[in-house]
């Protein structure tokens, strides 16, 4: 007689190690996926632009009024690249109206998702910001950090000094614009690009724009820190290379930019807005610098960009924001932006620690003109 219950049992046995198998399986595979700045892996995607029909997001956008806003300074400012993009921009103001993202198409908007970093989909995200810079016209007390313009005696082709020479004193002092009290402001108001500088007893601030570099290579300076064991490779932001620079002698922060040889000349202007690339002002957290190789000037990008909390780490959530590609910076190469955070210290922190992962949606329309 067959003892079916054994059957049974045996049948159990193994269905329980199949489910086992299969969790483990899945639990080797998640770690080896890298969660904590963002990534999400739902799907691989193979073309640099996917068009997708659908996205599965019920988060809500969170700037309509800065995006309109940010639509107003391009008419303004650059009334052709305006004009070039005209019907996507109306057609997406009239979206806003409802703000589903899977209404664009009733809209003739299509939706291109970028293929990210590692083909799914995970774009990488930075800040930067415009930062304000204490300084003075002549050389006192303790401001005595030279912002240097663009040395006129230099050709074309010629070869400018690289930054610990400048450093040293090579360049005449007419071609320095003031003198600040920090030598890392300076470097991180090259690194942002442009900055305001404030020349104190109730000016109004200067808005210092970029001239031109001296070509030389660029070296992170927060690589050599996390080489060197001192700051943790999970720690590293603009704020910490500033807590370092606050515990070490002035001779040693200057050996450490030293080994970035790339330096960027300013010029003094009357601007009052901080202006991108493309001559248009930025509002915060609506513009983004781009590789313009890839993304063309004034397209729109819809992006789920991570939260992250007052320490700069991820909370697991993701708020949804429309952005303009209105700017191109030096390090922003293929699958990244940019997104401008703004004026001060405040909007310094926060884009010092964006170093994170999300999706992100080129815009379209079905006409030529976009």
């Amino acid at each position: 007689m067959i003892n079916y219950n054994i059957f049974k049992i045996q049948n159990n046995e193994n269905i329980s190690k199949i489910i086992i198998n299969i969790m483990l399986i899945f639990i080797i595979s998640c770690n080896n996926y890298d969660f904590n700045q963002g990534q999400q892996y739902q799907k691989k995607l193979i073309k640099n632009f996917t068009e997708t029909k659908r996205i599965n997001i019920k988060t809500k956008l969170v700037n309509q009024k800065d995006f309109i806003l940010q639509l107003e300074k391009i008419k303004k400012f650059s009334p052709s690249l305006y004009l070039k993009n005209f019907v996507l921009y109306n057609s997406i103001k009239k979206w806003l109206k409802t703000s589903d993202f899977n209404t664009l198409s009733q809209f003739e908007i299509k939706m291109f998702q970028m293929k990210g970093v590692d083909n799914y989909g995970n774009v990488k995200i930075t800040g930067y910001y415009t930062p304000i810079v204490q300084a003075r016209k002549i050389k006192k007390d303790n401001f005595i950090y030279p912002i240097y313009q663009m040395p006129s005696i230099f050709k074309k082709n010629q070869v400018l000094p690289q930054r610990k020479e400048i450093y040293n004193g090579i360049l005449k002092k007419k071609y320095i614009l003031a003198y600040s009290n920090s030598l890392i402001d300076n470097f991180i108001m090259e690194i942002q690009g442009s900055g305001f500088v404030d020349y104190g007893k109730g000016n109004s601030l200067t808005f210092f724009s970029y001239s031109k570099k001296n070509n030389w290579p660029y070296t992170s300076i927060g690589k050599i820190l996390i080489k060197r064991g001192e700051i943790d490779k999970k720690n590293i932001s603009m704020q910490s290379i500033k807590n370092w620079c606050s515990k070490h002698t002035d001779l040693e922060v200057q050996k450490l930019l030293e080994e970035n040889k790339s330096f960027v000349f300013f010029k003094e202007t009357k601007k009052k807005e901080v202006f991108g690339s493309s001559s248009v002002p930025l509002i915060a957290k609506s513009a983004i610098a781009v590789d313009k190789s890839i993304i063309k000037n004034g397209s729109v990008l819809l992006v789920q960009i991570p939260l992250l909390n007052e320490k700069g780490v991820f909370i697991h959530k993701y708020e949804m924001r429309l952005l303009l590609a209105l700017d191109v910076g030096g390090m922003i190469k293929g699958q990244h932006f940019d997104i401008y955070q703004g004026i001060g210290e405040k909007a310094g922190i926060q884009a010092g620690f964006y170093n994170h992962y999300g999706n992100a949606w080129i815009l379209k329309t079905n006409f030529k003109n976009n």
